[in-house]
């Protein structure tokens, strides 16, 4: 069975569903406030709007190992949305207009993806942010979208993601 995961950030709790009949299956507790969620072959990868990424064990979803983000010798807090790309997490900023290419062993961020053109064609009331990344492995491509926008772009990384 497939399954699916989301957060409910400020209550801790993570609630697991049955992909084909979007039936809650299950749910487990966690620490922290849950920003943002994916997943690598083998664990998922959250994090809390800190410079902390978790890894977490699928199954028992204990905490298995934690990174913490940096950019030039600075942590890089407020990471949200994440997506794992090509051995990359990919790390949104809430209220940035950047997202972070994240190695995932060191923590270190080893480029920017400069959304600033797409925000500025979005509103900009207060929390309409940039908020969202997504993947589609199949076809290799990349697609960003925001809180309350209501367009979903298509967007091509300049240098190759791993």
């Amino acid at each position: 069975m497939e399954k699916s995961i989301s957060l409910r950030g400020l209550s801790k709790k993570g609630f697991v569903y049955d992909l084909r009949t979007f039936r809650r299956i299950g749910e487990f507790p966690y620490d922290n406030e849950g920003w943002g969620l994916t997943h690598d072959d083998k664990s998922l990868i959250m994090s809390d709007g800190t410079n902390k990424i978790r890894y977490i064990d699928p199954v028992s979803f204990a905490v298995t190992r934690t990174i913490e983000l940096y950019a030039e010798g600075q942590g890089v807090v407020n990471l949200n949305e994440l997506e794992y790309v090509k051995g990359e997490i990919l790390a949104n900023i809430w209220h940035s207009t950047r997202i972070a290419r994240v190695d995932p062993r060191s923590g270190q961020v080893v480029a920017w993806i400069d959304l600033s053109s797409i925000v500025a064609k979005e509103p900009h009331r207060e929390e309409e942010v940039l908020n969202g990344i997504a993947y589609d492995k199949s076809a290799a491509r990349l697609f960003v979208t925001g809180k309350n926008w209501s367009k979903l772009y298509e967007i091509k990384v300049t240098g190759n993601l791993r």
